[in-house]
């Protein structure tokens, strides 16, 4: 898969948000602030997710993570969270939070295999990043 970053107005993230919206996602208003990715396998974008600052300093939100259903079970969700903690990092924002009120249990275990740990009750989850030394 190639992640790209992509514009808040971009037709293949309004795609596939459109498509996360169909599945009963949040309502999608573009955010100056946020920095948007979409993942292409053979051209066709199927992934997408975002990160935005939060006030707090060294904290950034994940927000907008899709697959499409027929590309799931890829690790391409776990790609996409690596890509945006990369880059929410080398921001300068060395933590990242989600909040999960409307997401699935797979969505859930994925996030927390991935390193997330509730922080603020069981919609608040939160993970440190750690920039690897080389």
């Amino acid at each position: 898969m190639l992640i790209e970053a992509r514009p808040a107005l971009d037709p293949e993230l309004a795609a596939l948000v459109a498509a996360q919206q169909h599945e009963g996602g949040p309502a999608f208003w573009p955010d100056d602030q946020a920095a948007y990715v979409v993942g292409t396998v053979d051209g066709r974008g199927v992934a997408c997710g975002a990160w935005r600052p939060l006030p707090e300093p060294g904290v950034a939100e994940l927000h907008r993570l899709y697959v499409r259903p027929s590309f799931r079970g890829r690790g391409l969700a776990r790609q996409m969270i690596v890509t945006i903690e990369e880059e929410a990092l080398a921001a300068g924002r060395p933590v990242m939070r989600l909040m999960t009120a409307t997401l699935s249990a797979a969505a859930i275990a994925l996030f927390q295999s991935s390193g997330y740990h509730e922080v603020a009750g069981p919609d608040v989850f939160e993970k440190r990043l750690v920039a690897l030394v080389q």
